[in-house]
């Protein structure tokens, strides 16, 4: 099992971090990076065998100007904290927003690739996570996989599974698996309705995994212990991949990975 991390925009919100739109978590690499590093050795010490960098956001629609600079940094931070043995990852996101497929570009390839290739410059492989559109996914993975870097695809139906049925998700995963995905995943989806998803992603072909949301929206919190027994189904689905995303904390993560070797 490949033991993935944990959330950095949820952490750092919670902690005080300002992480508004468009740039979300890319902000707290201008005001406070010693606190992405903080996390990234929190998750280190933890055992994860993947980092995922704060590059998520780190795009020139969403940063401006200096989108390429936080870019590198993000991958910096997460290359001193991570443990001899531990990967990183850069982390390609939906270049509007991962609740709004409705907005996602048109023909978005050469703006992906641009991030990219940035990105791709000091990391072990590449995750496009957190997509709700099948078609700017596929666009992402063909730009991450043109770096010559090993690529991970993430589909998200939002946190109260509104977005994309498990059938769809199924069908995007394996379009983006001939697009050269050496894995695929769901996330940012609440812990409670995940499963249908992962079940979606057995036929693949590739790796497979989860990492969830710990709340539908505005929902009750899911507890270490439930978080810790869903993860059990994840894996008895095969899941290899497992971690957390808005909410997991380090307990959480724990609790998903149980005994599983």
């Amino acid at each position: 099992m490949v033991r993935l991390d944990g959330p950095l925009g949820s952490r750092l919100q919670d902690s005080g971090h300002p992480v508004s739109a468009p740039a979300w978590s890319a902000r707290v690499l201008r005001s406070a990076p010693q606190a992405i590093s903080a996390l990234h050795r929190e998750y280190a010490a933890l055992g994860c065998d993947v980092h995922r960098a704060n590059t998520f956001r780190c795009t020139r629609r969403a940063c401006g100007d200096d989108w390429a600079e936080l870019a590198r940094l993000a991958v910096q931070l997460a290359r001193a904290e991570a443990k001899p043995g531990q990967r990183v990852a850069g982390s390609l996101g939906p270049l509007e927003d991962c609740y709004r497929p409705d907005l996602a570009p048109v023909d978005a390839f050469d703006e992906h690739l641009e991030a990219a290739r940035v990105v791709a410059e000091g990391v072990d492989l590449l995750i496009c996570e957190t997509f709700p559109h099948a078609g700017e996914a596929v666009e992402t993975v063909r730009a991450a996989v043109a770096t010559g870097r090993e690529t991970w695809v993430s589909f998200t139906a939002g946190p109260d599974a509104t977005l994309l049925t498990a059938a769809q998700v199924g069908a995007a995963a394996q379009a983006c698996v001939t697009a050269g995905a050496r894995a695929v995943l769901v996330n940012c989806i609440a812990a409670e309705l995940t499963s249908p998803y992962v079940r979606a992603l057995a036929g693949c072909g590739v790796p497979f995994g989860a990492y969830a949301n710990t709340a539908t929206w505005n929902g009750a919190e899911t507890s270490v212990a439930r978080y810790g027994e869903l993860a059990a189904e994840w894996r008895a689905l095969g899941a290899k991949l497992i971690g957390g995303c808005c909410g997991a904390s380090p307990e959480h993560l724990r609790a998903a990975w149980g005994d599983a070797p």
